[in-house]
């Protein structure tokens, strides 16, 4: 059974020859976690001591507001960035939403993109090209698959990318807000899939600032501030707490 383990994960960034206060902001506001000064280095503790565990069935919503820390555990669970201490051990095949364009070139065409994007993913080259006609299909673009996706508009781009991106079933899903992509017809067609990909996964993970989406998609919750695990348990009761202290805090 696929399965997320994580033991006392901690993840730090250096950010060497950093001296103005407006790039630290700028570095803590993308990465998350607390900044701390070492010399001339400026350090980021994005995840400090984790310990999460999740198995068959679980649906976890990471909540925490910005430069909490919830991109970079998600980019650790994708594999993306190495722990600093601790163990990560996670077995099953892993699909990210956290950037689903990764792989991609803008100067190749459609279906040169379908073919990296997979690659980028895992799959053999073999297995790309036989997913490439329903990838083709689902992403309606027909002739412009041909053209180089640098012509392509803004949704049109989304939709090639999420068209691949959902291709595979995979045992574990990670997402980093719901993905909207396209007209509204579009998008109806992208939220039955991901919904149906969400019924299969074993495991799923998502950081959104929807409360409706978290309550309807996920059993638990994770509250993370600067880095650190504030509190974890069903998804109503750590919402609550969640949305308790922020309108306390103004």
């Amino acid at each position: 059974m696929a399965h997320i383990r994580l033991k006392n994960v901690s993840i730090s960034y250096p950010i060497f020859n950093s001296h103005s206060r407006s790039l630290r902001t700028a570095v803590f506001s993308k990465l998350g976690g607390n900044i701390v000064a070492h010399n001339n280095t400026v350090v980021v503790d994005a995840i400090k001591d984790l310990t999460l565990n999740l198995e068959n069935g679980d649906r976890l919503a990471l909540l925490g507001h910005n430069g909490a820390g919830k991109t970079t555990l998600l980019r650790t669970l994708a594999g993306v960035y190495p722990p600093l201490r601790g163990s990560v051990d996670i077995d099953g095949l892993i699909s990210s939403f956290t950037d689903i364009t990764l792989g991609m070139d803008m100067e190749a065409s459609g279906w040169d993109n379908i073919i990296f994007r997979c690659a980028f993913m895992g799959l053999s080259f073999k297995e790309a090209w036989e997913l490439a006609p329903s990838i083709a299909e689902f992403c309606e673009l027909g002739d412009f698959l041909d053209m180089p996706v640098r012509t392509y508009s803004s949704g049109m781009f989304v939709r090639l990318a999420f068209a691949i991106s959902t291709s595979i079933e995979p045992d574990i899903v990670i997402m980093d807000e719901m993905i909207n992509a396209g007209d509204a017809q579009f998008i109806a067609k992208a939220r039955a899939r991901i919904e149906k990909i969400l019924g299969n996964a074993s495991v799923f993970v998502i950081a959104s600032h929807d409360i409706s989406i978290t309550r309807q998609f996920c059993k638990t919750a994770l509250w993370l501030e600067k880095g650190v695990a504030k509190a974890v348990g069903p998804v109503d009761e750590i919402t609550e707490a969640y949305l308790a202290s922020r309108a306390a805090s103004g």
